[in-house]
């Protein structure tokens, strides 16, 4: 079954983390996602650039429109996303457990509900 592992923490300012820990998080992200790797179980993952980059598009009464920033103001934003197959719920809490991200921010846990794969959608 594919999960997504959605890391949810608070952006620290510009400047607010050292470079060490930003150099010890890197190793840990690396770490981590070789294990995923290793495992075979790894589809794709992607950490995401801070939120003041995100450009938001909503088509509403037929008519488009693009936004410079987040959707909602959260104290917390999505940061990034591991997508997983494991064969169950337990598998993929466990995968979670071991995200770097846990350690400082939320991991969201959540089973795909549908997935385009090879050109054609399953699920």
């Amino acid at each position: 079954m594919r999960y997504a592992l959605l890391m949810h923490s608070g952006e620290p300012a510009e400047g607010e983390i050292s470079d060490e820990v930003i150099a010890e998080a890197k190793a840990a992200f690396g770490a981590y996602g070789r294990a995923l790797e290793s495992a075979g179980v790894l589809l794709a993952a992607d950490v995401l650039q801070p939120s003041a980059v995100t450009t938001t598009v909503t088509r509403r009464d037929g008519a488009l429109r693009v936004q410079d920033g987040p959707f909602a103001e959260t104290k917390e934003a999505l940061a990034g996303v591991f997508l997983i197959e494991v064969p169950d719920l337990d598998a993929a809490i466990g995968w979670a457990e071991k995200c770097p991200g846990a350690g400082w921010g939320v991991i969201e846990v959540r089973p795909t509900a549908t997935a385009f794969i090879n050109g054609a959608w399953t699920g």
